[in-house]
């Protein structure tokens, strides 16, 4: 077994297509689609149903994700760490965040770090997709920061006589749908409750998060609260993976207003309710161990440093 074999299956999981999982992996298609069966063989178990479009994974491939996920981030940690390395010659801040904010707020952020605070070197820890998974990241020490949504319906469980949070900005998440979609006579129509209710349509097309990420947690909440008749069509933990399969009309799916504020203006997606029950209003977070907690690394004047930097809000 190659652990390449791993993270060609991690990146199928991610775009649910062998064309985009190949093209980001940077090999051929028929390579790529050699190599998931090579790992299939290897395990003696289909892990991808190839019947479906989008690429759908099957019970045994859903139980491997998190055990190729877990496997890819214990060898890449363990060859990092067999890594020689100089001392870096300024002070160095672990951040973890969630994807989705790696690629609209965090940008900004850095910049305005920066120039605040010139002489600091950052580096990322990548999303380890699920809350539980990010938190445990912060609280053991093994990063500095946490760059977080927050919103009531997801708690944190983090001791406030231990952490600190600044709030850096806001934003929303909306349902959206390819406009294709609203108008394939399924039904759909931008008043969730009649599209839910309504007897011609057996459910909602449905791009869900799963039962462990932020948005999915956040999501179960609110659809306890207010009944939506849905049929899920893919899970995936990421936005960015589920923007691109409501993109291509797969179904209905809420996605943080940040991600797709161009996608809405230039019509690419459309809102899929236009009532404030849908929406769920968010924070973006910025979370560190206080000083006088074990797993702290951070001295409090650069805490205090960052907690001066403002950002505008989120379009």
């Amino acid at each position: 077994m190659e652990l390449k074999w791993l993270e060609d299956f991690a990146a199928l999981a991610a775009t649910a297509s062998f064309s985009r999982a190949a093209e980001q992996r940077n090999v051929t298609q028929s390579a790529f689609s050699r190599r998931i069966r090579q790992l299939e063989t290897w395990l003696g178990a289909d892990l991808v149903s190839r019947a479906t479009i989008p690429a759908e994974l099957t019970p045994e491939g859903v139980a491997f994700l998190s055990v190729a996920q877990d496997t890819i981030r214990t060898m890449s940690g363990a060859r990092a760490a067999a890594q020689p390395r100089q001392a870096p010659d300024r002070p160095v801040l672990s951040i973890a965040a969630l994807q989705t904010l790696t690629v609209t707020l965090m940008p900004q952020w850095l910049a305005q770090v920066d120039q605040a605070i010139p002489d600091v070197m950052t580096k990322l820890i990548p999303d380890r997709g699920g809350i539980e998974a990010n938190l445990d990241s912060l609280i053991t020490g093994e990063v500095d920061l946490l760059l977080t949504y927050s919103h009531p319906y997801v708690s944190m469980l983090l001791d406030p006589q231990k952490f600190d949070w600044i709030t850096l900005a806001h934003d929303q998440v909306i349902p959206v749908m390819a406009p294709e979609l609203a108008c394939s006579g399924k039904g759909l129509t931008t008043d969730l409750a009649k599209a839910s209710s309504n007897t011609d349509i057996s459910a909602i097309p449905y791009l869900d998060y799963g039962p462990v990420s932020f948005f999915g947690s956040a999501l179960e909440r609110l659809f306890a609260r207010h009944s939506l008749k849905r049929r899920v069509m893919h899970e995936n933990s990421m936005c960015i993976g589920l923007r691109a399969l409501a993109l291509e009309g797969h179904g209905i799916c809420w996605l943080p207003q940040s991600l797709i504020a161009q996608d809405l203006a230039e019509g690419r997606l459309v809102a899929a309710s236009d009532d404030p029950i849908w929406l769920l209003d968010l924070d973006v977070r910025l979370y560190r161990c206080r000083t006088d907690n074990a797993h702290s690394r951070m001295p409090e004047t650069l805490w205090n440093d960052l907690a001066r930097v403002s950002l505008e809000p989120i379009p």
